[in-house]
C-alpha cells in the first residue's frame, strides 16, 4: 500500500476500534481481579495469585494466539477472541465459586493475546514502513486510553452492585470489539491478497523461529530487557514508596501522574522512530528506565519518589508501540502472524520475569538493591540494543518519510 494511499483516521475504527473496547473492559476489571476473589472466599495470599492468572495465560498462549491468527486471519480470530472475552467475563461476573472464577480467569488470558496479535500483524502489512511506528505506537496509546478510562467506567457500577460486576463492562467490551471487526471486512481485503503460486499454505512456528532466529536472538533479547524494565518498575516503586513511609493513596497518586505522562507521548514517540529510526526510542526507553530504577533507593519522599517516577514514565511513554514496532520490522511476510506469537513471547517472558527478580533479590538482600540490579539489566539491555538494532531498522534500507496521516 502506497504512503499517500494509507491513513490512520481512515482505519481508525477497524485497525484500533476492537483493541480500545477490549482495554476498556480490562482496565475496568483490573482493579477488581483480587477483590472479587476476596468476597468468593480467597485469602490475601490466594487473592494476590489470582491477579497473575490472566497474565501467565496469556504467556502460555502467546505463540498459539499467533498460530491461531496465521490460520484464520485478523478479522476472524478478532471476532472469535471478542466473543471468547465475553464470555470468560460473563463467567467471571456470575462465578459462584473460586474454581470457576480461576477458570475464568485463565480463559481471558489467551483472548487478550489474540487481540494483540492480530492487530499488530493486520498494522504490519496495512502499514508502509516510514509509518509503520506512527501505526504501532497509536495501537500502543489506545490500549493505554482504555486502560486509563476503564477504571472510571467500573468505579460507579462497583459501588452499587460489588466488585464482580465490573466484569459486565468488560463483556460489553468483548461483544462490542467483536461487532466491529465482524464489520470490517472491507479493510482486510485491502491486505490479505491471494497467495503467490508455489508459496506454501502456512508456515509452522517451529521453521519460522528456525529461519529468523538470528534476529530473535538478537533484537529479541533486548525486547525481553525492555520488557523487564517496564514491569519491574511497577512492582519496584510501590514497594519502595511503602518502604520510606508513602500511604497507599499518596503511591496511587503517583502511578496516576505517571500514567497520564504516558498516554500523552505515544504519537510522539512514534512519530520520533519513523523519522530519526528505532534506536532513537529503544536506547532512550532502556536508559531512563534503568536510571530511574538505580536512583530510586536515594529517594524518602513523596515529591522525590513522584519525580524518579515521572522520568521512569516519560521512558515508558516514549517506549509506545516499541516492541510492536521491532517485532513488525523483522517479520516475514509468510508466517507473519506466527513469528510475532514468539515476538510477544519473549516480550512476555520479560515482564513476567521481573516479579522473580525483584522478589528473588529483596528476599536475599533489599526491595533497594533489587531495584539497582534491575536498573543495571535496563542498561545492559539499552547496549545491546544499540550494538543489534542498526542493523535491523528500515530506516536504513532507504525508506522514505514524512507520509501523510
Amino acid at each position: 500500500m502506497a504512503d499517500e494511499e494509507f491513513s490512520l483516521r481512515r482505519v481508525a475504527v477497524p485497525a484500533f476500534g476492537p483493541t480500545a473496547l477490549w482495554s476498556v473492559g480490562i482496565g475496568a476489571t483490573l482493579p477488581v481481579i483480587a477483590l472479587s476473589a476476596r468476597d468468593l472466599g480467597a485469602t490475601v495470599a490466594v487473592a494476590a495469585l489470582f491477579v497473575g492468572l490472566q497474565t501467565v495465560s496469556e504467556l502460555v498462549s502467546a505463540v498459539p494466539a499467533g498460530v491461531l491468527v496465521d490460520r484464520m486471519g485478523e478479522r476472524r480470530a478478532l471476532v472469535v477472541a471478542g466473543l471468547a472475552d465475553a464470555a470468560a467475563s460473563l463467567l467471571a461476573m456470575l462465578a459462584p465459586s473460586l474454581w470457576v472464577y480461576a477458570v475464568a480467569m485463565v480463559l481471558a488470558g489467551p483472548t487478550g493475546a489474540v487481540f494483540l496479535l492480530a492487530r499488530q500483524s493486520y498494522l504490519t502489512a496495512a502499514a508502509p514502513e516510514s509509518m509503520r511506528a506512527r501505526a504501532m505506537s497509536t495501537l500502543g496509546g489506545i490500549g493505554r486510553i482504555g486502560l486509563f478510562v476503564g477504571p472510571f467506567l467500573g468505579a460507579p457500577v462497583v459501588e452499587r452492585y460489588g466488585p464482580q460486576a465490573a466484569f459486565g463492562i468488560s463483556v460489553a467490551g468483548g461483544l462490542l470489539a467483536a461487532l466491529v471487526a465482524l464489520l470490517s471486512r472491507d479493510l482486510e481485503a485491502h491486505v490479505h491478497g491471494a497467495p503467490a503460486d508455489g508459496a506454501p499454505a502456512r508456515a509452522g512456528v517451529l521453521d519460522v523461529a528456525r529461519r529468523h532466529r538470528a534476529v530473535l536472538l538478537t533484537v529479541g533479547l533486548g525486547v525481553l530487557a525492555i520488557g523487564l524494565a517496564r514491569s519491574s518498575r511497577v512492582v519496584v516503586v510501590p514497594l519502595w514508596a511503602e518502604h520510606v513511609g508513602l500511604s497507599a493513596a499518596q503511591t496511587s497518586l503517583v502511578f496516576g501522574a505517571a500514567g497520564l505522562v504516558e498516554v500523552l507521548l505515544f504519537y510522539p514517540a512514534g512519530s520520533l522512530m519513523d523519522r530519526r529510526g528505532r534506536v532513537w526510542v529503544a536506547l532512550p526507553v532502556t536508559v531512563l528506565l534503568g536510571l530511574g530504577l538505580l536512583v530510586l533507593p536515594l529517594t524518602s519522599s513523596l515529591t522525590a519518589v513522584g519525580a524518579v517516577a515521572g522520568v521512569m514514565a516519560v521512558g515508558n511513554g516514549l517506549g509506545s508501540g516499541i516492541v510492536m514496532t521491532l517485532g513488525a520490522d523483522a517479520a516475514p511476510a509468510h508466517g507473519r502472524a506466527a513469528f510475532l506469537g514468539v515476538w510477544r513471547l519473549l516480550s512476555l517472558v520479560g515482564h513476567n520475569g521481573a516479579s522473580v527478580v525483584v522478589g528473588a533479590v529483596a528476599a536475599v538482600a533489599s526491595i533497594g538493591t533489587a531495584s539497582v540490579a534491575v536498573g543495571v539489566l535496563a542498561l545492559l539491555g539499552g547496549g545491546w540494543l544499540l550494538r543489534w538494532l542498526p542493523a535491523y531498522d528500515p530506516r536504513r534500507r532507504g525508506v522514505g518519510v514524512g507520509a501523510s496521516d
